[in-house]
């Protein structure tokens, strides 16, 4: 894993036409925890990912990785500085199998990291030693991930729970400091949902910033530390999730919903 790095989410804002999506939000997701961002259909969640990934400028606000500023950066930097996404809806991958698109990731990553070395001989060297070890990364991963048996199955075959658990091995390829999943728990089997909780709280034991968006408080309350809630575009609550469930401005929202 990268250096633990921790994410600062300030001040939020983003308008469509007349329309603001999110309104002032900002969230934290340090080193070593996992973080929950839940709220009901419509909130803006989806949308402030967006802002923190770079995949959308913001009318306002900042997103800060440890000392960096990269508000004004695009997506391809804040992944190359350590931000990895997973996406709500993973549609089928163009790699002929599961570990074809995990090796691959690792090989990006291995191409576009920075190696320690005397010179940039040493330095490149370094490199091609990890490009070439991508397909043994991509291996750990898969078994981690508990998808190993699907390895050599087509990427466009598998089953829909698979596939996510795919886009996140794919995503730890990259060695992240922080790693934000969208409704990771989305198609997958309660076996593989119960391993998830357990491969998250794993990870941020070794440091990783994790944040986990979910439509619904149920299936984060046992894996989150800290809880942001999202409802028409502003973070309403803010706290441990047995906190935030008794929050009233949070039942009134759901109810709402």
């Amino acid at each position: 894993m990268a250096a633990p790095e921790g994410l600062r989410v300030r001040d939020v804002t983003v308008r469509f036409g007349r329309v603001t999506a999110v309104d002032g939000a900002g969230l934290t997701v340090p080193p070593g925890t996992v973080t929950g961002l839940i709220g009901p259909n419509g909130a803006g969640k989806t949308t402030l990912c967006d802002v923190i990934t770079g995949l959308r400028r913001p009318a306002a606000g900042t997103v800060h990785l440890g000392d960096a500023d990269l508000t004004g950066s695009a997506a391809r930097e804040r992944a190359r500085r350590g931000i990895a996404r997973t996406f709500q809806r993973t549609g089928p991958a163009g790699s002929a199998t599961v570990r074809d698109g995990v090796r691959a990731a690792a090989a990006r990553h291995a191409m576009s990291g920075r190696y320690p070395g005397r010179t940039a001989r040493d330095r490149w060297r370094r490199r091609l030693d990890a490009r070439r070890d991508a397909g043994g990364r991509a291996d750990e991963i898969l078994a981690r991930v508990g998808i190993e048996e699907y390895a050599h199955s087509s990427a466009r075959t598998v089953p829909p729970g698979v596939a996510r658990l795919t886009d996140l091995a794919r995503a730890l390829a990259a060695e992240p400091a922080v790693l934000l999943l969208d409704e990771p728990w989305a198609e997958l089997p309660v076996r593989q949902a119960r391993a998830l909780e357990v491969l998250l709280r794993d990870l941020a034991g070794e440091g990783l910033a994790v944040l986990v968006v979910e439509h619904e408080l149920e299936p984060v309350l046992g894996v989150c530390d800290v809880l942001h809630v999202l409802d028409d575009g502003k973070v309403i609550a803010t706290g441990a999730p047995a906190e935030v469930r008794a929050d009233p401005r949070v039942k009134a929202a759901y109810r709402a919903a």
